[in-house]
């Protein structure tokens, strides 16, 4: 007694889930790359054993190139700011915070004048700030 099935298995499958998935997780990994390192520019932070669990919003980086010549740079931007215009860029970046912080990133060798100057900025406008070191 021979009993034949007439059901075969169908060898081909849809790839539409799995496309979709591998698009998921790109998008997954492109949102979370840009979010690893938020500073773009390379600065030699002072070392420091304190960290602080805060969260800043914003951040304004001071890049020394020698010769007494700073440049400021407001969210790790390669384009530099003008001094000036530091405090007005943080207050359209901060007006809608309920707890405006910043932080600052400095090169070792920036001189702590420099550094100062952007702390007052914090003060006038009420500003919490966070100073950036690397961990010892």
């Amino acid at each position: 007694m021979a009993i034949k099935r007439n059901i075969k298995a169908d060898p081909n499958m849809s790839m539409s889930s799995m496309t979709d998935i591998v698009f998921l997780l790109l998008i997954f990994f492109l949102v979370t790359s840009t979010l690893v390192n938020p500073n773009a520019l390379k600065l030699l932070l002072p070392k420091s054993t304190g960290q602080v669990g805060a969260k800043a919003t914003a951040s304004v980086s001071i890049k020394d190139w020698g010769d007494d010549l700073y440049t400021y740079h407001i969210n790790g931007q390669k384009d530099p700011v003008e001094f000036e215009d530091i405090e007005y860029s943080l207050a359209e970046i901060l007006q809608d915070q309920d707890d405006p912080t910043f932080s600052i990133f400095s090169d070792e060798s920036v001189p702590i004048k420099e550094i100062v100057q952007v702390m007052n900025i914090a003060k006038r406008n009420h500003y919490k700030v966070i100073l950036a070191t690397s961990p010892e």
